[in-house]
């Protein structure tokens, strides 16, 4: 078991780094079509969100007395995984390069309504959640699985979807 989660985590934070360039990379675009950045207050606690999950999801794992025993059902929670990496990457796709890990409005764009945009209005926030929970239950990191979970939801709640619902959609009223 111990190889398999070095070879998922690293996957993972792989393409995690991957978004960070793509994230990056569609900013300077954005940028340079009159795009600007909204709530870049809160994006630090995030970024720290994410760190934190993965110390904790690896660290959890670790400690675990039977750390060389995947449940019996853990396919079930990898699985609901890798159909959110599918989603993950139909959002990246759909948003093209728009797609970004910040909230950056450029005026006079309408929202994305193409790709899974058709029916929620924030998918990718879908996946994080998705991945929050199933990742460490593969594991048996259930204590992360809870935790992120939970601190995640709040963020995205309280903070993160209220941004940017007003944000981007009243930036779009006024045009």
């Amino acid at each position: 078991m111990m190889m398999f989660f070095a070879i998922v985590i690293g996957v993972v934070l792989l393409q995690r780094v991957f978004e960070l360039y793509l994230a990056a990379r569609n900013a300077k675009y954005i940028r340079s079509r009159g795009g600007y950045e909204i709530g870049a207050g809160h994006y630090k606690y995030i970024v720290g969100l994410h760190f934190l999950f993965f110390i904790c999801l690896v660290l959890e794992v670790s400690i675990d007395a039977s750390p060389f025993v995947l449940p019996s059902w853990w396919m079930y929670p990898f699985c609901f995984f890798l159909i959110a990496q599918l989603l993950r990457y139909w959002c990246i796709r759909s948003l093209g390069k728009h797609w970004n890990t910040r909230i950056l409005i450029v005026p006079g764009i309408e929202p994305v309504i193409r790709g899974p945009y058709r029916f929620l209005r924030h998918p990718n926030y879908l996946v994080v959640a998705i991945e929050l929970c199933c990742l460490p239950l593969t594991f048996s990191a259930y204590v992360t699985a809870i935790l992120f979970t939970f601190l995640n939801a709040w963020l995205l709640l309280h903070i993160r979807i209220p941004l940017e619902e007003k944000s981007v959609y009243a930036a779009n009223k006024q045009q």
